[in-house]
């Protein structure tokens, strides 16, 4: 039953996201706001699919910490499920993602359109400062932005080091940084065709301490990170 519900699923997710992709190409001359609702609304019918299809339903706890305005999500990374699901969560959300993403056919535009921050994860110090630049733009518009701190997914129970990227974001912007904790791949393992029934937790963490240096702004989020996916992976 299983395979059944996640060959639905998969077949699905692939031709939603494909027609919505090309159909999203009709905004791009208008502003970016418009496609970003229409991101929103293809998040909400993804989830709901995995509710209907699959048996998934996502918890949310903490999204209260969330001040209004610019923010920065420093978000665990275990599933693609975590890359869709923010701007079914909160307003105007944009992402850090790897430059490849950009030149996806229909998708790569929407996301240019939409003010998603790219990234050269091969490019070192300059690429490093041109994703600052990019991002601060972003949160100058008080938009929140979601970043992965470990720069790639990681299977559950994984440890993968925390890149330096956000320690850098958050101490030129000054924005306030969540850390958020999730349990996403163990329903939807990275690269995996199966999706496992049950419950997707995300979990909001109140923001670290404004003004901290970089490494014990690092060990901060590693260890709260950390410590809360650990929690969530252990409850039954």
């Amino acid at each position: 039953m299983i395979f059944l519900r996640s060959l639905v699923f998969n077949a699905l997710f692939m031709t939603v996201t494909a027609l919505s992709a090309m159909i999203a190409m009709a905004l791009l001359p208008f502003h970016s706001r418009y496609i970003r609702r229409y991101i929103q609304g293809w998040a909400k019918i993804i989830i709901w699919l995995l509710r209907l299809v699959c048996g998934i339903r996502v918890e949310v706890t903490g999204l209260q910490h969330i001040a209004p305005g610019a923010a920065i999500i420093a978000s665990k990374h275990q599933s693609a499920f975590d890359t869709f699901v923010w701007p079914a969560l909160i307003a105007h959300p944009s992402y850090v993602l790897k430059r490849e993403l950009l030149d996806l056919p229909f998708w790569g535009r929407a996301a240019r359109h939409t003010g998603a921050v790219a990234v050269d994860r091969d490019g070192g110090g300059a690429a490093l400062r041109a994703m600052v630049r990019d991002a601060k733009g972003v949160l100058d518009e008080g938009r929140p932005l979601v970043i992965f701190p470990e720069g790639t997914r990681s299977a559950p129970g994984e440890k993968v080091p925390y890149q330096p990227g956000v320690a850098a974001l958050v101490i030129a912007s000054g924005a306030p940084c969540y850390p958020v904790a999730t349990n996403s791949g163990r329903h939807w393992g990275r690269r995996a065709f199966h999706k496992m029934p049950g419950v997707i937790s995300i979990s909001v963490l109140p923001a670290l301490p404004p003004g901290l240096a970089r490494k014990p702004l690092m060990e901060a989020l590693e260890q709260q990170i950390e410590a809360e996916t650990t929690r969530l992976m252990a409850a039954p």
